[in-house]
């Protein structure tokens, strides 16, 4: 399967944050992607599912890099722990770190846009959990 037969996922909204996000996973250092469930379900989009392949696109809408789910899991925040704070990749050193982060996103005025308001950001608030690696985009799917 290549990069333009595979759904596309966009980190962020386009700029330095996504290039950011992009050459980390390309890096190897991000293995790990957080979502706030509000947003697929504003969007009218199911959850991703374990094995489902991504091609993640750049600032530019291109295709960078082919990406495989490993471990897909709808979480509360509170339930994010240190280990996958760090596979995201972003150089947080804990869970506070990441949380800061993921709360002033969340309600930055972008997604407050597409949501058309900003979401309540609590240890409640449901968020999906995945983990990736990066494959070719024709690699075989593993069983």
């Amino acid at each position: 399967m290549e990069h333009d037969d595979l759904p596309t996922l966009e980190l962020a909204f386009p700029g330095p944050e996504r290039d950011r996000g992009v050459a980390a996973i390309l890096s190897g250092e991000k293995t790990a992607l957080t979502g706030l469930v509000e947003i697929y379900e504003h969007a009218g989009e199911a959850v991703p599912v374990t094995g489902q392949r991504f091609a993640v696109l750049d600032s530019e809408g291109r295709p960078a890099v082919t990406i495989e789910l490993v471990d897909v899991r709808v979480v509360a925040m509170k339930e994010i722990d240190d280990d996958f704070a760090r596979a995201e990749g972003r150089g947080y050193a804990d869970v506070a770190q990441w949380r800061a982060a993921h709360e002033e996103f969340f309600q930055s005025e972008g997604v407050s846009e597409f949501l058309g308001r900003t979401p309540v950001i609590d240890d409640d608030t449901l968020v999906v959990a995945e983990r990736f690696r990066v494959v070719a985009p024709d690699d075989p799917i593993r069983p």
